[in-house]
This record gives structure tokens, C-alpha cells and sequence, in this order.
């Protein structure tokens, strides 16, 4: 598990075949040395295992659904990205839960920049866009962000300096693609209706009403 805030950006050394998997190699000279083969690394907030290490460089395997759902395949020499460590057990939870496994890659079409601050906007595709909400979390590239507008399948974050200058996203102009995680607590809300977890097994209706939600606390 993953919070969201990215620890450094490192730079991409290579991108090649690697049997079964594709070898991606890194180079992040404060970061790397804190590594160990095994460790998890979110990378542009895809969770990847560590797989060699050297001295500046570590390298880490990604398997094919991986370059297919997220921009990791358009990965090339030079390119930098956002990485993090997974959470410690005993670690603050300062961002949000993130799981390192992206939902999708969607196009950036808009950065306005003004009294606001720098504002991103984003595609969504129409899953994806079921599953955020306004004021609710989402990951960038790894980076957690709170949804200041949604309208339709379109999403607004907003940028403070901060996180321009320490990730990535300070790089991005109209027309780029991130990686996107929506909320897991969101997911786990739609399989459960999906299911019918919330239906009457006898009528076939809604279990979910005023009266349930009252008697279970939650009114």
C-alpha cells in the first residue's frame, strides 16, 4: 500500500525485453540506495517489485497487463517519474489509500494557471468517471490529489507548489497521458452493489432505505 506522496522523481535508464516481462531500470541516487531486492516501488504509481540494484540505479520487472493499462509502455530514456516506497506499518497515512494498481491512462486536457493556483484537468473514460467523486481522492501518476470539479467525464485537481516542484506533474502539457487510481473504497461500493449486496433477496427491491440506514446507526 502506497499513500500518494511521492518520496523522489527518478529518471528512466532503459526500457527493454526481459523474457516474460519487461525490465525497467531506473536511476534515483538517493532513493536507490535505501532499496533491497523484494521491495515494493510505486513508479508513476504503478506497483512494481525491485528486482537488481545498482549503486544509483535499481530495476524493477513489469509484467504485460501492467504496459497495457498503464504509461509505462511509453516509457523512454530520460523521461523522469514519480516514485515511492511502500507504506511502513507503522507510518503516517498522510495522503490517501493508494494501492499502486491503475485503473487507466487518460489524456490531460486542460492546465489553467491563475489566482487559483494551477488547476489539471483531465479525461475520464466512463468507469473511471463513475468511480470519482467531488472533494474525493484520486491518484496522478502516483501523486494523491483531491477532486476540486467533476462534470461528466471530465475531473478537476488542483496543484499547490509544493507538488510542482517535488513530482512530476509540473512537467505535464495539454495532450500527455497519466496514470489514474480512483478511490478503492469506491470500487468496493460499486462490487457490492453490483453484486446486490443492498437488495432484498425476497422482493427483489432496494435494502437500502431511510428506515434501514436508521436502524443500522447510520441516520
Amino acid at each position: 500500500m502506497f499513500t500518494g506522496l511521492v518520496e523522489t522523481v527518478g529518471t528512466v535508464v532503459s526500457l527493454r525485453p526481459g523474457g516474460i516481462c519487461a525490465v525497467l531500470t531506473l536511476r534515483a541516487p538517493s532513493f536507490g540506495a535505501e532499496l533491497v531486492p523484494g521491495q515494493s516501488v510505486a513508479v508513476c504509481g504503478a506497483c512494481l517489485t525491485v528486482t537488481a540494484l545498482e549503486r544509483e540505479s535499481f530495476s524493477v520487472d513489469i509484467m504485460p497487463e501492467t504496459l497495457k493499462k498503464t504509461k509505462l509502455r511509453s516509457l523512454r530514456p530520460g523521461m523522469r517519474v514519480n516514485l515511492e516506497r511502500a507504506l511502513r506499518a507503522d507510518g503516517r497515512l498522510d495522503g490517501h489509500i493508494v494501492t499502486g494498481h491503475v485503473d487507466g491512462v487518460v489524456p490531460v486536457r486542460e492546465i489553467s494557471r491563475g489566482r487559483d493556483g494551477v488547476l489539471l484537468t483531465l479525461g475520464l473514460d466512463g468507469e473511471t468517471a463513475s468511480l470519482v467523486v467531488p472533494r474525493g481522492s484520486v491518484a496522478v501518476d502516483g501523486v494523491s490529489l483531491t477532486v476540486a470539479r467533476l462534470a461528466g467525464t471530465s475531473c478537476t485537481v488542483g496543484l499547490i507548489p509544493s507538488t510542482l516542484e517535488a513530482t512530476t506533474l509540473g512537467d505535464l502539457r495539454p495532450g500527455d497521458e497519466v496514470n489514474i487510481e480512483t478511490d478503492i473504497l469506491g470500487k468496493y461500493v460499486r462490487r457490492l452493489l453490483e453484486a446486490g449486496a443492498f437488495t432484498n433477496k425476497n422482493t427483489g427491491a432496494s435494502a437500502l432505505s431511510p428506515d434501514s440506514l436508521r436502524d443500522a446507526g447510520w441516520m
